[in-house]
């Protein structure tokens, strides 16, 4: 079968690749393996010196790099630069932590040492999405890698020669052969790659159902999973916040990478004392936004990744619609070449509407009037979804005890919810489970292992017992 690129501004065919046999995916497989042994052996000065010189070879390569984002999934190019430049920082990052978080801790016991040491796994099978195809690699990747794992790689299939960029990129810098591999695998082959031996655990971003296919084969095959999947993330507006600062973001919130995120505001929750202020200012805010061809510098919104995805975008509004939700701005999609959508603003939302129910993975903002705090939090946690969530309000100290009652893995105070390599980031309920980034995000992928050195001092001595 053959695995397309097709350039979303122009609906063009600009490479084609045949899928990997499961020959090639054996040897690839066989080659990770390999090298895991070499690899697990260098010491982490050894890793963090390969990581570095994976950071500097993102750096001067940016603007390929971002060039290839953009022309195989639309993100304005300004937006694909930041994303080569994050992923360097990345590598930085886990170059100089991973010795902390990697070193054993001593605990006291009656043991003459008692400690935990964090080893390597093994092979780790990465499944990655398309809407931040170098992010979501280097989120996963610079911690595994910097724990002594090797990786392979089946990214979406519409982002092939982003996903060939990236193995070069470890290549290229000193990572012995075969530490990280890129399978160009249809999903079909995915369940067979898992219950290869050789794999020892997993990670995939990307939707509820994905994961859910995933956790299934994972658990029967016992691999360990971490699941970063979609999210609904509120984007909440109390009556005492600075409104201006909170439109101004909140568009950049909801339209960033074309709203392809599962981190974009989506359900804009806004107390009735202050609604129609903000939902003016949002709309202004929103109407500035420059739409057009993703190459240039000050393109705003592109278009959406694929046309399917258009589609679902448009069906959601028009369901919405129907149910009596009203169109302040946007709302259909443009008439020029490419999968573009016009950023959308819905308000006189209910509860029951797609917008609300569902992900929207697009520039679609819906707007939900509530009468108090109270009831801005219950909406807000009215989601079967659980991964961000913006709080906006003057008052600090309110906002530090509500933030405790969302129910998701992220929140942000008076900011837009972005990840950050010095921070766990990961999600609830059907968002997933598990974290990336920080120091947890290293040890999901470690074997945390108890290491007791005897004999037990004296009267601690254990007496015998079953377990």
């Amino acid at each position: 079968m053959a695995i397309q690129s097709v350039n979303p501004t122009t609906e063009e065919v600009i490479a084609t690749y045949e899928e990997f046999t499961a020959r090639q995916i054996d040897d690839a497989l066989g080659e990770a393996a390999g090298a895991f042994e070499k690899w697990r052996r260098l010491s982490v000065a050894g890793r963090s010196a390969c990581m570095r010189q994976a950071a500097g070879y993102l750096r001067a390569q940016k603007e390929r790099f971002a060039r290839l984002i953009t022309l195989e999934m639309g993100k304005p190019i300004s937006q694909a630069e930041a994303e080569i430049e994050k992923c360097a920082w990345n590598c930085d990052y886990y170059a100089e932590s991973a010795a902390g978080y990697l070193a054993e801790r001593p605990i006291q016991t009656n043991a003459r040492e008692s400690y935990v040491a964090f080893e390597p796994l093994g092979v780790v099978l990465a499944v990655m999405p398309w809407n931040f195809p170098f992010w979501q690699v280097f989120r996963f990747a610079a911690p595994a890698l910097m724990a002594g794992n090797t990786a392979v790689l089946k990214h979406a299939s519409n982002v092939p020669q982003c996903a060939l960029a990236i193995e070069e990129i470890f290549q290229e810098s000193g990572f012995p052969a075969g530490t990280f591999r890129t399978l160009l695998a249809s999903s079909g082959q995915v369940a067979g790659i898992i219950a290869d031996e050789r794999v020892r655990a997993v990670t995939l971003t990307g939707s509820d159902l994905a994961g859910a296919n995933i956790a299934e084969t994972a658990g029967r095959n016992l691999k360990k999973t971490v699941l970063e999947l979609g999210g609904s993330d509120a984007f909440i507006v109390l009556a005492d916040a600075d409104l201006a600062d909170a439109a101004h973001v909140g568009a950049l919130a909801r339209n960033q990478n074309t709203g392809q995120s599962c981190i974009a505001a989506k359900r804009f929750i806004v107390e009735d004392a202050v609604a129609d202020e903000f939902e003016r200012r949002l709309t202004d805010e929103v109407v500035h936004l420059k739409v057009g061809d993703p190459m240039e510098r000050d393109t705003h919104v592109g278009p959406l990744a694929r046309g399917d995805l258009r589609d679902g975008v448009e069906r959601q509004v028009r369901m919405s619609v129907n149910q009596g939700a009203r169109v302040a701005v946007g709302g259909q999609r443009l008439s020029r070449g490419g999968y573009f959508y016009a950023p959308t603003i819905l308000t006189e939302v209910s509860e029951s509407m797609p917008v609300l129910r569902e992900e929207t993975f697009g520039p679609i903002a819906a707007v939900l009037r509530v009468p108090d705090a109270e009831t801005a939090i219950a909406s807000a946690n009215d989601s079967v979804y659980g991964l961000g969530a913006s709080l906006w309000t003057a008052n600090l100290e309110q906002a530090r005890h509500l933030a405790r009652r969302i129910e998701t893995g992220v929140v942000f105070v008076n900011g837009m919810v972005a990840s950050d390599p010095r921070l766990p980031f990961g999600g609830i309920r059907r968002s997933g489970y598990g974290r990336e980034l920080g120091e947890f995000g290293i040890h999901e992928f470690t074997n945390i292992q108890t290491v007791w050195i005897g004999p037990a001092r004296g009267e601690d001595r254990p007496k015998p017992h079953s377990e």
